[in-house]
């Protein structure tokens, strides 16, 4: 197996709730780092939601591997960010045995 190409700059985002004062919360995002990462097409398509249509593309995304806990390894639930664009973090997996890279499974939607 050959070594990614870690080429693209992405910025690794994690959501924060915050309480809103009327019993319910916000959602924001805070930044935990920018990660070099390569950038694999994986499958798209198009879909329905809520009324409109929605393109789905999905990606794999592989960054260098941080230990668990650790604020730059990315989790399940969390964001890559580029400029306006988002790959929302679905599943993370380590590359290989070795454990040197991990493995992103994303979606990016886009309204069409």
């Amino acid at each position: 197996m050959s070594l990614p190409r870690l080429g693209r700059l992405l910025y690794l985002d994690s959501p924060v709730r915050q309480p809103d004062g009327a019993g319910g919360f916000t959602e924001s995002w805070l930044e935990l780092g920018a990660l070099w990462c390569e950038v694999l097409l994986r499958s798209g398509g198009e879909t329905l939601q809520g009324g409109t249509s929605v393109s789905a593309v999905r990606y794999k995304i592989t960054v260098r591997s941080a230990p668990i806990g650790h604020p730059e390894r990315p989790l399940a639930g969390q964001r890559f960010r580029d400029g306006t664009r988002y790959f929302h973090i679905r599943a993370v997996a380590e590359r290989d045995g070795n454990g040197a890279f991990l493995v992103c499974y994303v979606d990016e939607e886009v309204a069409a």
